[in-house]
């Protein structure tokens, strides 16, 4: 239903368009009166002009032409007018605790208006004229209406749980809005994670993804067969396609070869979820790590039986199997400068602070040093590879020995050397830290790891080959990095540090990546 909606709004929006070529058209003609360029004005930002054109849709510098025709727009005062659009958890919460923090580190003064359908509208002024400067509204809806209204040209801004699939991508891109996976389009706006939660007085803590699974597709339906009491089990989760549900749907259920069981009570808000687990000795749900409420997270693990537990650290490197990003996604034209500098403000160290306050994971990073990841290194280095060699792993502790972690990780898609959503924003993150000297006069080691599947010498070169290729990608986007400032090299060691089982597809997934030490 939402893509028939984003597609008619589409189609309206281009119908409407031709119905109002006459009001719209403009002719842009050169200060010298060289050249001339007639169309039908599709915006303005108060510096360029984007208008319909025999060629496509163009944008003009506005600063080098003059504009004639009926559709020239009023050329007083220029307010900035953006919607954001896309999931409630984001939208009603973070979002505005964005935008409110962005107007007082830029010195606006601002309005809050709750206007129908769970949206608001915030307008800034300049502080000193008290000038309206931009109107900056916020839907709360979900990620698929936040797609919808992208594609009908309805919204500046999506905010989504889960990546664009390509049917959405397919639709943007024909729509004339560009490629909704290429970096700068595509950002992590900030961080969560999935976990189960049970009551307090449950003695079971640790599942298995496999067992998890089989709760909520009905295959396990007593405490007792996951080493609890002999009482049925309850399984809660919100409405089908509400909030985390699909993501959980996706990444546990249909990952197992399952389906969701008709035994799954569904209910209408987290909230809802974490007040019956609470009540509920027998009951398991699943919640956002940031808000557990009062219920006990369980850890989860693989067959091997290799935990992993859910901390801000696991999550900002992806460790933890059930990491949820959110998402950001752009449309390929201009933003007006409000917007562009809103956007700054998001990867801003006081943006981050601003994310990290609202609750939710930021993307800050992390220096960790070696003796705070003892158990990370030790329970690794017991699972290790049978062809992994004491060697090896004598190497391997030669070379973290008075080095550090950084939270940042990069995986990959499948089984290849493309790097997944996270990972691309990741990319931009350091190439950034890099650009403003946070590492000058350090020593950056790009370290490649992989899963055990295959054979050893197989897997430490592929390993090696991820790593050069995280390392070019980082050094390609820094484009303003004095190379001299910063050491960077590249390591690999294979198998060596396993972070979880390889039996499952989301073990092997976490094993493959790339890490980054500094010394």
């Amino acid at each position: 239903m939402t893509y028939l909606r984003a597609a008619i709004g589409a189609a309206l929006f281009l119908a409407m368009q031709a119905g109002q070529a006459g009001a719209n058209d403009i002719s842009l003609i050169a200060r010298d009166g060289a050249m001339t360029l007639s169309g039908n004005l599709v915006g303005y930002d108060g510096a360029f002009y984007r208008i319909e054109t025999e060629y496509g849709i163009l944008t003009v510098d506005g600063s080098g032409v003059r504009c004639e025709g009926p559709g020239c727009p009023n050329l007083g005062p220029y307010v900035a007018d953006l919607v954001i659009s896309g999931t409630h958890e984001m939208a009603s919460v973070l979002s505005p605790a964005l935008v409110e923090g962005f107007a007082l580190r830029q010195g606006y003064a601002l309005t809050r208006e709750e206007l129908p359908e769970t949206a608001l509208r915030y307008t800034l002024y300049e502080g000193d004229t008290n000038q309206e400067a931009a109107r900056i509204t916020i839907r709360a809806t979900s990620s698929d209406e936040g797609f919808a209204d992208l594609l009908g040209h309805e919204a500046d801004m999506v905010l989504s749980q889960r990546e664009v699939t390509s049917r959405e991508r397919v639709m943007a891109y024909e729509a004339g809005l560009g490629d909704l996976t290429s970096r700068r389009q595509e950002r992590v706006l900030a961080l969560n994670a999935l976990v189960p939660i049970v009551s307090p007085g449950n003695p079971v803590r640790r599942l298995s993804m496999a067992q998890l699974a089989a709760i909520y597709a009905g295959k396990i339906t007593n405490w007792k067969e996951v080493g609890g009491e002999d009482a049925p089990i309850t399984p809660y989760l919100r409405a089908r396609g509400a909030g985390f549900t699909p993501v959980f749907a996706r990444k546990v259920i249909s990952a197992q070869g399952s389906q969701m069981s008709e035994r799954v009570v569904s209910l209408g808000s987290d909230r809802a979820v974490l007040d019956a687990v609470a009540r509920d000795p027998f009951g398991i749900g699943i919640a956002a790590f940031t808000n557990p409420g009062s219920n006990e997270i369980v850890q989860l693990s693989g067959r091997c039986g290799f935990g992993v537990d859910a901390s801000e650290l696991a999550i900002k490197a992806e460790d933890y199997p059930l990491t949820t990003p959110m998402y950001l996604y752009l449309p390929e034209r201009r933003l007006p400068q409000v917007g562009r500098e809103f956007l700054s403000y998001l990867r801003s160290d006081a943006g981050q602070l601003v994310i990290r306050r609202a609750g939710f994971v930021d993307q800050a990073m992390s220096v960790v040093p070696l003796s705070h990841q003892g158990d990370r290194l030790a329970n690794a280095i017991a699972m290790a590879g049978e062809e992994v060699t004491l060697e090896e792993l004598q190497r391997l502790s030669g070379f973290v020995t008075r080095q550090s972690r950084l939270s940042l990780t990069f995986r990959f898609e499948g089984g290849s050397t493309l790097l997944d959503a996270p990972s691309r924003s990741n990319v931009q993150l350091l190439a950034r830290s890099l650009e403003a000297g946070r590492f000058d006069g350090r020593r950056l080691s790009f370290v490649g790891f992989s899963d055990g599947q295959g054979a050893a010498a197989q897997n430490l070169s592929l390993a090696r080959k991820r790593a050069e290729a995280v390392r070019q990608a980082v050094l390609a986007e820094a484009e303003t990095l004095d190379p001299t400032r910063v050491e960077t090299l590249v390591e690999a060691f294979g198998e060596a540090l396993p972070m979880a089982c390889d039996e499952t597809a989301w073990g092997r997934g976490v094993n493959r990546r790339v890490e980054i030490w500094v010394k």
